[in-house]
């Protein structure tokens, strides 16, 4: 038998269902297809959350420095130094967390869109997928704000309990006991936390490519993964795996190196800017490979599961032979992306 026909590829992904490699070869197409766009802004949103955190760092690192190389000669001055140092790294670590909350959601936001036009083989620029991507900027808020709720429900309630139990055992029966259940806190919790992470994966996709509020994108998600929950989980696993992997490789020089310098540096105010500057690079470094690696992996296994479960490769390849007959891509291409052109919808 002659081999099946090659499947229309006219952008970043062959529009057909797609294997794990066709994943991550798309994902890397789509940042080699508009660098400018999707590393620049990658890099803008990882400094912005990485500086508070290496300012942090800077503080308790140089405060430590007296201590590291003089033990014995401590004083009750480098004593409040170490205090005011742990305070500005717990303060950089919220700011930081603050601002990622902030950033990421925008990103993800502007690189799906990128991607959903890159799929056609159509390129557009930053500002172009802010303008269509910013009407949509509250509806990605909520989407995060309810998956923080759904994370944080269980931790809080965890802590309460930990308390009440703290309070009313005696110390000796109240260490073990909470040892328990903390360890035993911490499997369930993440199961609990993959498993939803997984479900609602495709949320963020649903908000931008397909104009849906938060909870109908995350209905919207959850339908999606149901009857392939297991090959989701592992393709986002594997991918946070790769990605902290090549992370690390690239902001641990920087970071150790920081790091070193502020621990046995001079103790001076220079030598905290150099340690801070470090710091972040390395960060910064990191995390412009980890956004639009784990927003792209993303938003094509979404596309994926429209294929497979709605016949979506049906709509894109009829759009794509249309596209090639006049030569470009036209922006009315985002609109395929809505549930009503599926072709089991």
């Amino acid at each position: 038998m002659p081999p099946p026909p090659m499947a229309l590829r006219p952008g970043i992904i062959p529009l057909r269902p797609l294997g794990l490699g066709d994943i991550l070869d798309g994902t890397i197409k789509l940042i080699r297809s508009n660098p400018k766009a999707v590393l620049g802004l990658s890099a803008i949103a990882a400094l912005l959350a990485a500086v508070p955190l290496a300012v942090g760092q800077a503080f308790v690192l140089n405060s430590m420095g007296g201590v590291l190389t003089d033990p014995e000669s401590t004083t009750a001055a480098d004593q409040l130094s170490g205090v005011y140092g742990v305070a500005a790294q717990w303060g950089g670590t919220l700011v930081s967390y603050a601002v990622q909350f902030v950033v990421v959601t925008l990103l993800t936001g502007v690189i799906t869109r990128i991607l959903g036009r890159a799929v056609f083989g159509g390129t557009i620029t930053a500002g172009e997928a802010w303008q269509l991507v910013k009407g949509r900027i509250p509806a990605l808020f909520g989407v995060v704000g309810l998956m923080a709720v759904i994370m944080l429900v269980p931790v809080i309630v965890f802590v309460l309990l930990m308390v009440a139990i703290s309070l009313n055992a005696t110390s000796t029966d109240s260490i073990g006991l909470v040892l328990g259940l903390t360890v035993l806190f911490l499997i369930v919790y993440i199961a609990y936390y993959l498993f939803f992470r997984t479900r609602f994966a495709f949320a963020s996709p649903a908000v931008v490519l397909e104009g849906k509020g938060p909870i109908e994108a995350m209905r919207r998600s959850w339908h999606l993964v149901t009857g392939d929950f297991w090959r989701v989980f592992g393709i986002l696993l594997l991918t946070s795996l790769l990605v902290g992997l090549v992370a690390g490789l690239l902001s641990v020089p920087f970071t150790l190196a920081g790091t070193l310098f502020g621990m046995f540096g001079a103790g001076s105010v220079a030598t905290a800017v150099v340690s801070a500057v470090l710091i972040a690079i390395g960060g910064t470094l990191g995390a412009m490979f980890t956004y639009p690696f784990e927003a792209g992996v993303a938003g094509l296994l979404y596309a994926d599961r429209r294929m497979r479960s709605e016949a979506f490769d049906l709509v894109l390849q009829t759009a794509a032979i249309e596209q090639q007959r006049q030569g470009w891509v036209h922006a009315s291409a985002d609109e395929l992306w809505h549930p009503s052109n599926s072709a089991r919808s």
